[in-house]
């Protein structure tokens, strides 16, 4: 009993040691900041990232202060790509499983920024701090048309394909980016599509009310909505928003 003891306790000693003294260790558990920058006692950065991807916490514009170094190293790391993968697991292991009428009428819904198209070269640049998205510097990245393919998402596109189920890309994109977009799209390895859907300037309301308006017209229109993926909750939230949906992950900006 007592030799059971001593090794507990040099375990015990040895995880705390550990846990406080790794150099290269992302993140150490201690409270952070909320997300309108208030402190919250016992909330850690991975608890903060937890509370994003449950909708929990919702309505934020920036991050934690705390955070930033945190949430770059995860979106820059292994655990962002694992995570994105085990996400797009499940939508293949679902539409492997899904008998296509063969009509041309069966589609899943992608949206575009994080979710097709990746701009991680653009935050790796200006950071993953805890400022507002600089719109202009944003904008600007967008019109150079070099943002690579999500490549998870890349391999749900492919898989479809050959299933006979068609791709719909809707986005909150500015329809004066059509151009822009299209050719990305072609150049990260999308290269078919039945619809590529912009908001234009009748297009008001948020992000839910944009995006449920027009999967509610390609319903209308007599398409069959399969699947959805995005990386913002407005993504999938609203109405029709079709038979399953996927969230990938995304802790660094919130659409509403």
């Amino acid at each position: 009993m007592g030799v059971v003891l001593v090794l507990w306790l040099f375990l015990f000693a040895s995880s705390v040691h550990l846990s406080q003294g790794i150099s290269h260790e992302i993140h150490l558990l201690r409270p952070w900041h909320g997300s309108d920058g208030h402190h919250v006692p016992g909330i850690s950065c991975l608890s903060w990232r937890l509370g994003v991807e449950t909708h929990n916490i919702i309505g934020w514009s920036t991050l934690p202060q705390a955070c930033e170094s945190y949430l770059g190293h995860y979106m820059l790391g292994r655990q962002y790509r694992k995570d994105s993968g085990m996400v797009v697991f499940e939508a293949l292991v679902y539409a492997q499983g899904l008998k296509p009428a063969g009509d041309g009428k069966d589609i899943w819904v992608f949206d575009i920024d994080e979710t097709s198209l990746s701009n991680l070269p653009y935050f790796a640049k200006h950071g993953f701090g805890p400022k507002a998205l600089n719109f202009t510097q944003a904008n600007s990245w967008v019109y150079e048309g070099k943002a690579p393919a999500q490549p998870e998402s890349l391999k749900l596109y492919k898989k479809l394909q050959s299933l006979g189920i068609k791709v719909v890309f809707l986005t909150g994109r500015l329809e004066a980016l059509r151009n822009v977009t299209t050719e990305n799209l072609h150049n990260a390895g999308f290269h078919t599509w039945e619809k590529l859907i912009l908001r234009g300037s009748s297009d008001t309301g948020t992000a839910v009310v944009y995006k449920s308006n027009a999967r509610k017209k390609l319903e209308k229109s007599g398409y069959r909505i399969v699947g959805n993926i995005g990386d913002q909750w407005s993504d999938i939230l609203g109405t029709n928003v079709g038979n399953r949906t996927f969230k990938l992950p995304n802790p660094i900006y919130y659409v509403s």
